[in-house]
């Protein structure tokens, strides 16, 4: 009995390591691994009509640029794309998808045009200013869990 209770702490630690290395599967240094691993990304591009708008460096936690509309009005489709480090898109499997909360929505709105979908339309609701947070979320649609998060984004909605 004393013998096994020695080594009960390595058994269990053997255990915990094998149940951790079940949860990413993947080799990370693999070449042809083309599987999302959540510390590649750092940063966040936001593109409208094939330009970037606003950029997001997780690194420095900043944003570059900002977004506007006008009330009434909605902006082109935003795509919204998730990078690494060097600036890179970094490819996403199907159990991720974007979360943008909007700080006033008396302001303005962001409508996706599927749930989750890497992207959607800014509308501009009232003149003012708000922000956004874009969140890459894990799960399903609704009840993930957020990997990545930016900070707020400032919105400008006004009259040109």
């Amino acid at each position: 009995m004393r013998h096994l209770q020695r080594k009960l702490p390595l058994v269990l630690a053997t255990a915990g390591l094998l149940i951790l290395g079940a949860c990413g599967g993947d080799d990370p240094m693999d070449p042809m691994d083309d599987d999302f691993h959540a510390d590649e990304v750092e940063g966040v591009t936001l593109s409208l009509s094939g330009q970037t708008v606003a950029s997001y460096d997780g690194h420095d936690g900043a944003w570059t640029g900002e977004l506007e509309v006008e009330p009434g009005e909605e902006t082109a489709h935003i795509n919204v794309q998730f990078t690494d480090h060097d600036g890179h898109a970094v490819s996403l499997g199907s159990d991720f998808y974007l979360r943008v909360d909007v700080a006033n929505e008396s302001v303005a709105e962001f409508e996706q045009d599927t749930p989750g979908e890497f992207g959607g339309h800014l509308h501009g609701v009232a003149e003012g200013d708000t922000e956004l947070t874009f969140s890459l979320m894990h799960g399903a649609v609704g009840s993930g869990h957020a990997d990545f998060v930016t900070a707020p984004l400032h919105v400008h909605v006004h009259e040109h």
